[in-house]
């Protein structure tokens, strides 16, 4: 019996110690491993499991670096955001805006490892998020970016069909492609 209380006089401690440690995003009972943001995961994944939290979970680790310059931030990033898209279902999401961003930023970021494994990321995001003009100019902005310029065209098309909101943000987009802009929206208009 004392041998069990020691272990559960044990636990108790540690679980206190852990109360104290926070992260990024103020969590609590969390590791203290800021590097591989395991215990903000795990901490998103039992409690909210939520698009906005995953977003700015996200978001977040971004700052830490320019995943286009740092492969290994790259990979560390296409990691958790492919666990936010895998613990979020698409079901009860997708007409969630952060739900919706963080599809395109996955898809964005596969974009610099393997176009292919991205053009089927944005297909996803389409699919999942319609609703959402950003969603179709983002996958016509990485068409353009891969010298595809009638598909491009036809995303944005399909986009007005379907009615996706803003319309003002497609508009725009077309308007960019129509005078052979390589960006079509400047990121004010973003």
């Amino acid at each position: 019996i004392t041998s069990i209380m020691n272990r559960v006089r044990n636990l108790k401690n540690k679980f206190r110690n852990e109360e104290n440690i926070t992260d990024e995003f103020n969590y609590t009972k969390i590791s203290a491993d800021t590097t591989d943001n395991s215990g903000t995961v795990n901490q998103i994944m039992m409690t909210t499991n939520n698009p906005e939290d995953w977003l700015c979970f996200l978001l977040k680790l971004e700052k830490k670096g320019v995943p286009q310059m740092d492969v290994s931030l790259l990979n560390r990033l296409i990691g958790r955001y492919s666990q936010a898209v895998t613990a979020l279902p698409a079901e009860k999401y997708s007409q969630d805006e952060s739900y919706a961003r963080i599809l395109v930023r996955f898809a964005e970021l596969k974009a610099l490892q393997d176009p292919e494994e991205a053009r089927d990321q944005f297909h996803l995001a389409r699919l999942n998020c319609k609703k959402f003009a950003f969603v179709h100019v983002a996958f016509a902005q990485f068409e353009l970016s891969q010298d595809n310029e009638k598909k491009c065209k036809q995303i944005l098309q399909k986009a007005v069909e379907c009615s996706a909101v803003p319309l003002e943000l497609l508009e725009t987009a077309l308007q960019n492609l129509y005078l052979k802009k390589r960006q079509l929206l400047s990121d004010e208009e973003k």
